[in-house]
């Protein structure tokens, strides 16, 4: 037995393949369909040309948060296990599933006041957030205790950068991710619409490309322009949301200059994309501390947030 368990969640939109330890608890995200509840299981048993075929017709999936019933039973096997637990939550910015989880995880100390537990909210999502993942596992194999991880986790966030390209933002609309006048203008603009997740864990509008071809080669001139060497350099985490000939086409651009570079490549999974929709394209990767590019009043209203 390990000195330290990891929880995390199916947001992270990791290969299954890397999750599948035992020292690794996987939380599935709900999605609902066609009025049938599903679990994210990173498509292990729908595929992702099915589940996003589904969406090109006109299905419009929802998303729900993570539940107390399956929080608390992943918090209760763990600490009848007895091994110190990280869970790595989905962002606070788009969830309320975080929150969730720390009432449930004081719930659980209560009953078991020597267990160590510890949540942190990685301000991040879908491979960005499965960036910071991939190298908490690896942080993790060379033996980091359950309190150095999450020290770890709360610090390494702000250095996962990424960027990712939708067709649209009308999807994002209407999940409420972003705001009715970001997507009627990026609609009324015929471009393809980039983004990130900004320091809250929130999404932000950073640019637009002109076709695919050319929002292809902004990412890759992103990733390039932002990587540094801090954390988890040697790797970078790529995405598709039904759209591998792209992906492709971005690893090969990303690893021109870099042939020993790692890319680990992801499908985004169901519950990210009923929110992004067909055609989601993203890399991460770690970058620059990006708490240095608040502004003071940035700042001071990161602190009132926090406070509320």
């Amino acid at each position: 037995m390990g000195t330290c368990h990891l929880i995390i969640d199916s947001c992270c939109d990791l290969p299954a393949q890397l999750l599948a330890r035992d020292e690794i608890t996987l939380l599935r995200f709900p999605y609902i369909m066609d009025e049938r509840t599903f679990e994210d299981d990173l498509f292990q048993t729908a595929s992702a040309g099915e589940f996003y075929g589904a969406m090109k017709k006109g299905a419009e999936p929802s998303t729900s948060q993570l539940t107390v019933p399956v929080l608390t039973a992943a918090f209760e096997t763990a600490a009848s296990a007895g091994v110190p637990t990280v869970y790595l939550s989905f962002t606070s910015g788009l969830s309320g599933s975080f929150d969730v989880a720390c009432m449930v995880r004081d719930q659980v100390l209560e009953r078991h006041p020597d267990f160590e537990l510890y949540v942190v909210d990685t301000y991040l999502a879908s491979i960005a957030e499965g960036a910071l993942v991939f190298e908490a596992v690896r942080q993790m194999d060379k033996g980091l205790s359950a309190s150095e991880l999450a020290a770890w986790a709360e610090e390494a966030r702000y250095f996962v950068d990424c960027e990712f390209m939708v067709e649209d933002l009308e999807t994002l609309r209407r999940g409420g991710r972003i705001p009715s006048t970001v997507a009627v203008a990026g609609s009324a603009l015929d471009v393809k619409p980039l983004l990130t997740i900004d320091v809250d864990g929130t999404l932000k509008l950073v640019g637009v490309a002109r076709g695919r071809k050319k929002a292809i080669k902004q990412l890759a001139e992103y990733y390039k322009k932002n990587v540094s060497d801090h954390g988890g350099s040697g790797y970078v985490v790529v995405g598709n949301a039904d759209c591998e000939k792209d992906m492709a086409r971005l690893q090969d651009l990303i690893t021109k200059d870099d042939e020993d570079l790692l890319v680990v490549s992801c499908n985004i999974g169901p519950v990210i994309g009923s929110h992004v929709g067909p055609g989601m394209l993203a890399v991460a990767f770690w970058g620059s501390d990006k708490r240095e590019n608040l502004s003071v009043a940035d700042r001071i209203a990161k602190r009132i947030r926090k406070a509320e």
